[in-house]
């Protein structure tokens, strides 16, 4: 599997895309369940938690990302559409000790999409910022390497036996 992400300043976004060996339907569980969403969303050295997991349109979800030094980023989840299995939509962004928004901090809307392929899916995640501002900020803190290093553990939780 491969990710492949691309900038676009003037759309003040970054999209991934990733092509996986599963159906669509098997690709949104790995979402929509919080066991498997925390064992992919951070990357490898940045393992997620998620507290609280409401995957419904309206549902919040609150998280943190544990470092190598035991140092903990929270963030946060609003999910804004849930078109199963083509779509998701939703706002996210950094939160504080309680994954409530820390306003000082940017937030991303996004938007995934899931394509069925000869055998797989193709997963691409296009997030957009309010500001030029605010992508390069989040580039800056390594956005684009740490969602392609976590979005390239999704292979081993879709071979492991967990599922709806």
């Amino acid at each position: 599997m491969t990710v492949e992400s691309t900038i676009d300043k003037d759309a003040r976004t970054v999209t991934f895309v990733a092509t996986f060996d599963a159906s669509p339907d098997r690709i949104w569980q790995v979402w929509e369940d919080a066991r498997q969403l925390e064992r992919w969303w951070g990357p490898p050295t940045w393992p997620a938690s998620f507290p609280q997991h409401e995957f419904r349109v309206g549902g919040e979800s609150k998280y943190y990302m544990t470092g190598p030094e035991g140092d903990k980023a929270h963030g946060w989840m609003r999910w804004e559409e849930l078109d199963e299995p083509n779509a998701i939509h939703f706002v996210d962004g950094f939160g504080d000790t309680d994954g409530n928004p820390d306003p000082s901090l940017p937030i991303t809307t996004s938007v995934v999409t899931f394509a069925g392929t000869d055998g797989g899916t193709t997963m691409t995640i296009a997030g957009t910022f309010e500001s030029i501002e605010d992508l390069e900020k989040v580039v800056a803190m390594g956005f684009q390497e740490g969602m392609s290093l976590a979005l390239g553990q999704i292979e081993d939780v879709l071979a492991s036996s967990i599922s709806r």
